[in-house]
């Protein structure tokens, strides 16, 4: 495993213009050219400050504000050998570095002290010096001070206004993202809950009808079952068919125009009795509703959830009545509630997956409804598997919470 550096290397760029400046430094030097004053030139104490300035550049990015203290001292004392134009040139670089990488505290303090610097400047050269030069000494301050500084800010501001945009906008694509899954999976779990409900309440009817014809020995008996087995495929492949085609055409946002509603619930009781006349179940309708219509996704939810409701009592329940009971006044909430005789068995008449009262609640849930199954007492002390909804008449996509639900399993 290789050590990690004590102190990080200076960046390349920084190692090419501290190069580039030492270069031009020697040069200048060597052929007399000094930015204040001419005629006899320094010694090479002069070249002092150049090596202290060619440091400060390879600390610009990884050293701040260290770096701009050793320049500013080299640039003091260039000022008093000659002042090469290198040092001068570096020394503005550095100023401009310690704006755009150093910490947000010098940043901040950086940008105000050159113009002080800068007017300073210009005042004692209005003391010492007369006003023409005074002015050309502030010119020069502030090309060297105030300039390069306020350059860095305007270019770190700039690259932070960049850095928050691109981070704004991989936010916004990864929200997008989790919007999709989410859009995603809750479509996936309404097509499973319609293909559930639609297929089982057949499937489940086969079930049972084959599993008496194997029971019993009865060829007339075995007829009959065979016939309502093959009327319950077609149905239930018709009602796959249609889904589908519905599913594949509605928009995501709309229920199938040709859902079932409320008044199809005579039909699927009558499908019902013919079902579990031989299993002793009895099925009565009582609809006491006396609002307006509802919307198609409460009367989809409620349809479903009696469906359910029923191919669950003809799997489980005991002989006697199964009721099914609707009340809503005004503006109230729909209430769908089915009762059956609860028998303690070992096993359902026909195999389920247990996923009916799973969808039955996530129906209710969604439309901000309450759900609740499970054994309770009814008439004359006897146990009763109720279910039990209430809707509200108006759709709530943000949905409630529901009562748990208990007891066995669904379909």
């Amino acid at each position: 495993m290789t050590a990690r550096p004590p102190f990080p290397r200076p960046h390349r760029d920084d190692v090419l213009i501290a190069a580039a400046g030492l270069l031009g430094g020697l040069a200048q030097w060597r052929l007399d050219l000094f930015a204040l004053y001419s005629g006899n030139p320094p010694e090479a104490l002069s070249l002092v400050p150049l090596a202290a300035m060619c440091g400060a550049e390879l600390l610009r990015r990884i050293a701040q504000p260290w770096a701009l203290w050793i320049a500013a001292v080299a640039f003091a004392a260039d000022l008093t050998a000659g002042s090469l134009l290198a040092t001068m040139l570096m020394f503005t670089d550095v100023v401009y570095a310690a704006v755009l990488y150093g910490p947000p505290r010098t940043a901040r303090l950086v940008p105000p002290a050159s113009v002080l610097a800068t007017i300073a400047l210009t005042l004692t050269a209005l003391s010492a010096t007369r006003p023409s030069e005074a002015v050309v000494i502030g010119v020069m301050a502030a090309l060297v001070l105030a300039f390069p500084a306020f350059t860095g800010a305007a270019v770190r501001e700039h690259r932070d206004r960049a850095d928050a945009e691109r981070l704004r906008a991989e936010q916004t694509a990864l929200l997008a993202e989790m919007d999709r899954v989410q859009a995603v999976t809750a479509e996936r779990a309404r097509m499973a809950r319609e293909l559930h409900d639609v297929v089982a309440n057949h499937l489940s009817a086969i079930a049972i009808h084959a599993t008496a014809a194997q029971s019993l020995d009865d060829p007339a008996a075995s007829r009959e079952a065979l016939a309502v087995i093959r009327e319950n495929s077609v149905q239930g492949l018709a009602e796959m068919r249609r889904l589908i085609g519905l599913l594949r055409s509605a928009d995501g946002d709309e229920e199938p125009s040709a859902a079932p509603r409320l008044d199809g619930l005579d039909a699927l009781l009558d499908q019902a009795r013919g079902h579990g006349t031989a299993g002793g179940l009895a099925f009565v309708l009582r609809d006491d509703r006396s609002g307006g219509p509802l919307p198609a996704p409460v009367e989809l939810a409620a349809y479903r959830i009696v469906q359910e409701a029923l191919t669950n009592a003809l799997k489980h329940a005991a002989p006697g009545e199964v009721a099914v009971a609707l009340s809503a006044s005004g503006d109230g909430p729909l209430v769908v509630r089915v009762t059956s005789p609860y028998a303690e068995r070992p096993g359902p008449r026909a195999p389920g997956s247990g996923a009916g009262l799973i969808g039955m609640r996530e129906r209710v849930e969604l439309l901000g409804g309450a759900f609740s199954a499970g054994p309770v007492a009814g008439a004359g002390g006897r146990v009763v598997w109720e279910v039990r909804a209430v809707l509200p008449a108006e759709e709530n996509p943000a949905g409630r919470g529901g009562e748990g639900t208990r007891g066995r399993s669904g379909t």
